[in-house]
C-alpha cells in the first residue's frame, strides 16, 4: 500500500467514521504494522503438497 493515510482517510469517510486529526498518526501508524504483518503471510509460499482446508458451510450445521 503506498499511501496509507489517504487509505485511512478515505476509508474512514467511507464508513461515516468521525476521526480527529491529531488521531491520525496512531492510526496509520497502526495501519503500516498491520500491512508489515499481513506482506509476511501472504508472500509465505506453502509446498505445493498442502491441501486447502475443507470450505465452512453454516447451512449445514443449522
Amino acid at each position: 500500500m503506498k499511501n496509507i493515510e489517504k487509505y485511512v482517510e478515505l476509508t474512514a469517510e467511507l464508513i461515516n467514521l468521525p476521526l480527529h486529526s491529531e488521531h491520525l498518526p496512531g492510526v496509520v501508524g497502526n495501519m503500516e504494522k498491520i500491512a508489515a504483518i499481513a506482506q509476511l503471510v501472504t508472500e509465505f509460499s506453502l509446498p505445493p503438497e498442502i491441501e486447502p482446508a475443507p470450505k465452512f458451510d453454516l447451512e449445514k450445521w443449522e
